[in-house]
This record gives structure tokens, sequence and C-alpha cells, in this order.
């Protein structure tokens, strides 16, 4: 089953103390002090607990669609939220909290409500029914609605519909910027690259210029690249196919204008366009494919660098490769664990990457060559595919279930044809795209026919 990149809890917000481009000091708060606050803020103590509950899994949906839509950073604001009423929820700094009010808010802070299938909190809207209204929750009507006898989620369907449901004790953790530190690019891979793809077609519905991206695999390929750059040609950026942050918040920006996620009915993210094809972290007792392309560029890197550790190819993530992975994050700087998280895959790319293309012109001999870095797939072109292309010529000549093909240097339709059927043969993921693992395996297959050849 695919991983769904759900909401976490984070453990601050930033609140911009004024309307969003008002001149205005920004604090960062502990989260639940800021629901206890806005709470405190926006609802009265005496009202039925039923009411009081229903009102702060609002408070708390609210809060949390800002941050996980990254409303205002994809607008270029530094901050999470306001605490202007004509456009976010009440919070005042230093306030009294009421203890009932709090006593709640440390029960659920961390529910929240969702519509059925969809993972992104839903934009709860709200205003207090009196003097002024609004298509989501009164917050004087919840009170009325505990008084008939209602529980808080009957009084939250009865504002925002009965498909709606809550999500219970969500983990609790530090939220940075979601942009991934480097410019996405051709060759890329990962759940970043799949993210955008999603984000494109979707914005695409709405846009047709901008072209469809056949696989939301999280391979970014030419079509990604072009989808991209057609995108920044419509709305003013520079075009140069790749997803640097201010194309990344750019894109972010009208997905979720498209999406509608700041209104009411608007759409919202469903499970399936959540689900992404890489584990965003990876530790001991994972295995498959992620794990052997870890162990292939540590001991690429090892055989280059002795302070290194070489795991064995198993595609077990074992001691050995938590220890081979904690020397590697140890020699570069990064924090010592043992896990292959983000930060640290970024690193080791970019290492693995720089060490291959610094490689003098012949190195490899008679042999295949290391693999180039980056994810090759249709529609790219160069001595890397032509390299590709060579390797499986030689072994489509020895297997009949692999087609051969010509040394174009071009990747066409012939090229991803007889990666899938290598793919196939060889019990490998037939994505028709040519990463680490899938590239040492058609290496080793060529060095081998190679060598009976010149024996």
């Amino acid at each position: 089953m695919p991983e769904v990149l759900t909401p976490v809890i984070p453990q601050n917000i930033t609140v911009h103390l004024g309307a969003p481009d008002a001149s205005a000091q920004n604090v960062t708060v502990d989260f639940v002090d800021y629901i206890k606050n806005v709470a405190s803020s926006e609802i009265y103590p005496t009202w039925p607990e039923e009411a009081l509950r229903a009102n702060i899994y609002a408070i708390i949906s609210y809060a949390l669609n800002r941050v996980y839509t990254e409303w205002y950073p994809s607008r270029g604001y530094n901050f999470d939220i306001t605490n202007s009423t004509a456009v976010d929820q009440a919070f005042v700094p230093n306030r009294e909290i009421y203890e009932n009010i709090g006593l709640i808010v440390d029960e659920i802070f961390n529910d929240y409500v969702v519509r059925q299938g969809e993972v992104q909190p839903l934009f709860t809207q709200f205003c207090n029914g009196t003097t002024s209204r609004c298509d989501g929750l009164s917050q004087w009507g919840t009170v009325d609605l505990a008084r008939a006898g209602l529980t808080p989620y009957q009084i939250l369907q009865n504002y925002y519909g009965q498909d709606i449901g809550i999500v219970e004790n969500a983990p609790v953790a530090d939220i940075s910027e979601s942009y991934p530190g480097v410019p996405l690019r051709v060759g890329d891979a990962g759940n970043n690259v799949k993210i955008i793809q999603t984000q494109l077609n979707r914005i695409a519905r709405n846009y047709p210029a901008i072209p469809k991206i056949a696989q939301e695999n999280g391979v970014f390929g030419v079509d990604t690249e072009e989808a991209v750059r057609k995108f920044q040609q419509i709305f003013g950026l520079t075009q140069n196919g790749e997803v640097d942050k201010s194309t990344w918040y750019q894109i972010k920006k009208y997905y979720t204008g498209v999406k509608g996620l700041s209104d009411l009915i608007g759409e919202g993210v469903t499970i399936s366009e959540a689900q992404v094809p890489f584990s965003t972290q990876l530790r001991e007792g994972a295995q498959g494919i992620a794990v052997r392309t870890i162990q292939y560029y540590l001991n690429i890197l090892a055989y280059f660098n002795p302070a290194l550790s070489s795991p064995p190819l198993d595609g077990v993530y074992g001691a050995s490769t938590t220890n081979a992975v904690r020397v590697f994050q140890q020699y570069y700087g990064l924090p010592v664990t043992g896990v292959m998280n983000t930060a640290t895959w970024n690193v080791l790319n970019r290492i693995y990457s720089e060490t291959v293309d610094f490689l003098p012109e012949g190195y490899s001999g008679n042999k295949a060559k290391l693999y180039p870095g980056y994810f090759l797939s249709e529609g790219m072109s160069g001595e890397n595919v032509r390299d590709l292309q060579t390797y499986l010529s030689l072994i489509g000549e020895n297997y009949e279930d692999i087609p051969t093909i010509p040394v174009t240097g071009y990747f066409g339709p012939q090229t991803r044809a007889a990666v899938i059927a290598f793919q196939n043969a060889f019990g490998i993921n037939p994505n028709g795209a040519v990463g680490a693992f899938t590239w040492n395996t058609i290496a080793q297959q060529y060095d081998l026919l190679n060598n009976d050849l010149n024996s």
C-alpha cells in the first residue's frame, strides 16, 4: 500500500498580529497555547461542553488547514496565520485562558475535521451567527444545538455536511517549509517530484495550455520539465524547466487556488493524490529497491573514500547499513541517527553525483559505467542514454524476452519498452525509467555478457 503524506500537528505556529499586508509583528507560539488563546477569544466558557468541543474542533481544523496548505507562505508571507478576524481567527497575546477551555484543548488539540476520502484538515469557516453570518459554523448556533442534545460531531455535521470525519491523535512534529531546499530538475526522483506532478496536472485542468504529465510516478522526466516550463511561462517566472523555490510556491499557490482549499465547499486533496511512491524515511528493518539504492551509493562512495563504510548489497536495511549511514552522516556533519531521512538522502545523492562527474574519461575501461546519478526516462537524450542503449542492445541479443534496440542516444518508446522488458525479467518494478538499481542490474548483466564475449 503506498504511503500517504498526512498532516501532522505543528509544535509551533507563527501568527501575524494584523491583516496580511499590515506592518505588524509576527509571534511564534506553541500550537496548543495558540488554540487555547483563540478558543478563549472566540467563545464563552459558560457554553455547554458539546458546543465548546464543536467550536474547538473547528478552530483546530481552521488553523491546520492554513498550515497544511501553506496558504500564506505560498503567497510570499513569512507567517502561518493572522489574528485578523476579517480573514482568520482571533488571537490576543497574553490573554487569560479559561480553565475549562484549556482542559478540552489539552484533550483534543491533535484531533481535526476532514472531508471523508481526503487528507487535509477541512477549512472550517465559522462566524458568531449574530453580528456576522457565513456559510460555515455559527458559534451561537452551536449553543442551541448542544442544548437540543446534539453531540459535538453531530453539531459539526449540521454545518459542514454528513460526509465529514474526525482524525484523532495525529502526531506532533516540527514542521519546516515544504520546499525541499534544492531545485528539482530532469532526472530527479522522489516524493517532491510526485507532489509537483500531481499539482501541475490538477492546475492543467484549469490552464489547459500546460501539457499533461502522463505518469505521476515521482520521476522528473522531459514531460514534467515541459509542464514546469509552460507553467513558468503562464505565470511570469524564469522559464528554465526547474522547480526552484519561487516556482515551487507558485505551483502550490495556484494548486491551492484551483482546488479551492480555502473555500468551505471546495475540493480537497484526496487520499490517492497524497499517495507517494517513496518512503520519507528508511531505517533498520526496511527492505526493497530503495534500500538497495542507498547501499549501492554507499558502496561506490566507500570505494573512493576509505573513511566511509560499505554495507552489503542485499536490499535489507540491517545493522551494517545502519552503521554505514551513521558513518556517512558523521563524516558529512549530519545528525548521526543511522536513519536515511530526506536531509541525509539529499547529501548522499549530491556527493554521489559529484563523485561520478569527476571520474576521468575512460575510467570504466570495457565495463559498464557507474550510474550517472539521475533517472533516465523517455524523452531524454545524450551520452548516458547512448550507453544505456549499448548495454540493453547486447542484453537483448542474449535474452529473447528483451528486444534489441538501436543505439541512437535518444530515449524513445523503443528504449522504454526494452527497459520495461528488462525490469520484468529481473523482478524490478516495471516503470520504464532507469534509476540506480535498474542501471546497476543492467550494468552487471552487460559486464557478464561482455566478459563472456572477450574470454
